[in-house]
């Protein structure tokens, strides 16, 4: 940046024993801050990490095939109910007044003012165990309409985080790498479906909560 000095002539003249003032004008050069300024610019815009979109990989089944009904046995099937508080029920079966479903404790550390908060470990362990029981489990997901969203993915979440443990702990126990694996090696992949809450799950989780309260 520099500055010239111009001097301006005096415009008309007395005569007089007063020296005459002169008037000074700057002008500034603003080229080298305008190249400095965008030389800024393009380096910030070059060296800026955006941040990533964060998105869930969800295996969705072949088009042909997503009308095929396949037959589960009730033994074989894993319910999960997430309620319209976020609550997370859950019973292998078919719910009956002789059978039904146990709500999945909350997690013991989040803020009471936040009501119900699915335990992640919790819910991780209790689909390990069955799972590991049983090879041939599904799980049938069914949540409320006023249920938080994110509830949903949380539930999802762990679903993936089972997955990827186990098949983790299957490649370390054979000395492969996990995406190495195959179904012959023991590649676990959960089997779990989205199904659409009823009335009468509704009146499923309304009679577990009376049966917990002991009414």
């Amino acid at each position: 940046m520099s500055g010239d000095v111009a001097e301006k002539p005096q415009r008309g003249g007395k005569k007089g024993l007063r020296r005459p003032k002169r008037r000074l004008s700057i002008h500034i050069d603003m080229t080298p801050m305008v190249d400095i300024a965008f030389l800024l610019l393009i380096f910030y815009m070059v060296s800026t990490v955006f941040s990533q979109p964060q998105a869930m990989e969800i295996n969705l089944p072949d088009p042909e095939e997503a009308e095929t009904e396949i037959e589960v046995k009730a033994s074989n099937l894993l319910t999960l109910w997430v309620a319209e508080d976020n609550a997370v029920f859950w019973l292998i079966g078919i719910a009956n007044p002789d059978s039904l479903p146990s709500m999945l404790p909350g997690d013991p550390n989040a803020d009471d003012s936040l009501g119900y908060v699915i335990d992640s470990d919790a819910l991780v362990r209790l689909m390990a165990e069955k799972n590991r029981a049983n090879s041939f489990l599904s799980t049938l997901i069914l949540i409320h309409r006023d249920a938080r969203f994110s509830t949903m993915v949380e539930l999802l979440d762990d679903i993936d985080l089972l997955e990827r443990s186990w098949n983790a702990q299957t490649a370390q126990k054979l000395g492969k790498e996990t995406k190495e694996l195959t179904k012959a090696d023991g590649k676990f992949s959960y089997r779990y479906a989205m199904g659409k809450w009823q009335n009468r799950d509704g009146r499923i989780i309304e009679a577990a909560r009376d049966k917990a309260l002991g009414i």
